[in-house]
């Protein structure tokens, strides 16, 4: 495969990568809690992880997280909480007290962030991409989604993201629920010495805290992780290689 990421290539073998598939993959990560049990990058790290699988399997080169995003924000009690801070998931069985997480710390204004994926783009494509994929944290993967058409008028990228459809893809798809089986698995599968399962609650009547999806120490394994990444890469990699053909 060779390297792929990005901070590890000197020029010529920048230029060689992007003559071969000029794909920029960027991961849409935070510092965020995810459950007592896995690190606080997770949604950089399980992005690039799955980029780093495609850019072997069709090319590419893989960008570093980008940690700053968005996410839903209240003032409570004179001071600021952001996404998982605030329990909103509907599930009474999965409820916990609003409370300041401990390592989180990534929130940008939406207005922000979009700012700082027009730079990125226009960075990408003074560069010689063509096609950027981009994934990760939920906010930041649903404000690069509303983007797309846009920067492909503006900046002749094409964009996309790798959820596909979460009807049918929630158990085996990438990132689509939060530090619950999804991610845990994906996470098990990519960096297994840092999965802390022995961190959670041993009983099933208590629910840990922030978690959003089907209970990780029910239903996460290594081998529905690693499913739901060979699935998602095969996926990826036709769209990816039509892509490539229409350029």
């Amino acid at each position: 495969m060779g390297h792929v990421s990005y901070i590890e290539l000197t020029p010529q073998m920048f230029r060689e990568r992007l003559a071969a598939a000029p794909i920029a993959y960027l991961p849409l990560g935070t510092l965020e809690w995810h459950g007592e049990h896995l690190p606080l990058g997770s949604d950089g790290m399980q992005s690039q992880g799955f980029f780093e699988m495609l850019a072997g399997e069709v090319g590419g080169i893989v960008l570093p997280m980008l940690y700053l995003g968005p996410d839903r924000m209240e003032r409570v009690d004179d001071q600021d909480l952001y996404g998982m801070d605030l329990c909103k998931n509907g599930n009474p069985d999965q409820s916990y007290p609003t409370q300041k997480l401990d390592g989180s710390a990534y929130w940008v204004e939406n207005d922000l962030y979009i700012q700082i994926l027009d730079a990125t783009m226009t960075q990408l494509a003074r560069a010689g991409f063509r096609i950027v994929v981009g994934h990760g944290h939920g906010p930041s993967t649903h404000t690069f989604q509303a983007q797309v058409e846009r920067w492909k008028e503006e900046y002749g990228l094409s964009c996309l993201i790798c959820w596909g459809d979460l009807k049918d893809g929630t158990d085996y798809g990438i990132q689509t629920d939060h530090a619950a089986m999804n991610e845990t698995s994906l996470m098990m599968a990519l960096y297994p010495d840092l999965v802390h399962m022995e961190n959670l609650p041993e009983s099933l009547d208590q629910w840990p805290v922030a978690i959003a999806g089907k209970d990780p120490r029910v239903y996460a394994s290594r081998e529905v992780g690693q499913m739901a990444l060979d699935l998602q890469s095969k996926r990826i990699a036709v769209i990816l290689r039509e892509l490539l053909e229409q350029l």
